[in-house]
């Protein structure tokens, strides 16, 4: 049915008034009430753009690690740091600061507030030590900590996992066989032994 314009119900009507199928016990409840249309898109969807995404992007301009270091979390509650930053410019400008002033005083915001939970971690660190407990993970680690640390497991097993180090010296001995398969061929080709 899919080389027939339509919906289901114009598709199915059209098949049975030309008898390529029986009617559908269906057909009739379906005729009385239709399912509901929906607009389609004429052309390409259109982007959504939001007020601040113009700041976002001079944020990224100023600060090109914090696409690494600041991830989205898709999960998470908290707005990234980007999305942050023009919201308060968007803010700033409402008050009536110019666009410049706006964005170097969220600019400031932003370098004091990742100032600060560095220096907040330093201290935790600090009082763990003097104590003699267990220093904590980095509440707030870059998103490329944050992956090493879910990878870490798997590196690991690929040197101690047995199950792993035994097909990998299979593939040392295929490796080896095709290596040791090349060069005896080549010998062929060349002409063999020199007597």
């Amino acid at each position: 049915m899919s080389f027939m314009k339509g919906d289901l119900l114009t598709k199915t009507r059209k098949l049975v008034k030309g008898l390529a199928r029986a009617e559908p016990v269906w057909l009739k409840a379906m005729e009385q009430a239709p399912p509901a249309t929906f607009p389609r898109a004429e052309g390409k969807v259109q982007k959504i753009s939001l007020p601040e995404d113009v700041y976002v992007q001079k944020f990224f301009r100023r600060h090109p690690e914090s696409k690494h270091e600041d991830a989205i979390k898709i999960a998470g509650y908290n707005p990234p740091p980007a999305r942050l930053f023009g919201l308060r410019v968007l803010e700033l400008k409402e008050q009536g600061v110019s666009e410049e002033q706006a964005i170097s005083v969220a600019d400031m915001e932003y370098r004091a507030e990742k100032k600060a939970r560095k220096k907040a971690y330093a201290q935790l660190k600090k009082v763990c030590r003097l104590q003699g407990n267990r220093i904590p993970p980095n509440p707030y680690p870059s998103a490329i900590k944050e992956i090493q640390a879910e990878e870490k497991r798997f590196v690991h097993a690929r040197f101690f996992n047995r199950d792993i180090l035994q097909l990998c010296e299979k593939l040392k001995e295929q490796r080896k066989a095709e290596m040791v398969g090349e060069r005896e061929g080549s010998w062929e080709r060349e002409g063999g032994w020199y007597d």
